[in-house]
């Protein structure tokens, strides 16, 4: 029987280079690939055995669809909103909290109005 091994979601944006260094600076991720635009219109994106791919939607009217949440399951948090704080403020106003489903867990919305999630259950 066939198995998935992977899943790459593609994150939809409007300016690739600010969110290519907000996703590096922020995020930590690193630049995995590019299509070799200048600037790029489709990059892979890595961070400790995950990627993810940003896909440029510079045209006007692109962001009034709904956007998508994006859920990374970590190992710690707690830890890992420490890091982000550190690198950036852009994580100074959220804090860590348990949900009444089961998870503990950190998230913002990235420039492009993209829902970023950090969890682990609990």
């Amino acid at each position: 029987m066939a198995r998935l091994l992977a899943v790459h979601p593609v994150v939809e944006v409007g300016e690739m280079s600010r969110s290519i260094e907000w996703y590096r600076e922020v995020i930590g991720f690193e630049i995995g690939f590019d299509d070799g635009g200048d600037p790029p219109g489709y990059v892979g994106l890595q961070r400790d055995g995950v990627e993810i791919h940003l896909q440029s939607h510079p045209e006007p009217g692109w962001a009034e669809g709904g956007r998508c949440i994006y859920r990374f399951m970590v190992d710690d948090p707690d830890a890992l909103l420490a890091e982000f704080r550190a690198r950036s403020s852009a994580f100074a106003d959220r804090d860590v909290a348990d949900t009444a489903w089961g998870t503990r867990e950190f998230g913002r919305y990235d420039p492009d109005g993209n829902a970023l999630f950090f969890y682990r259950d609990r």
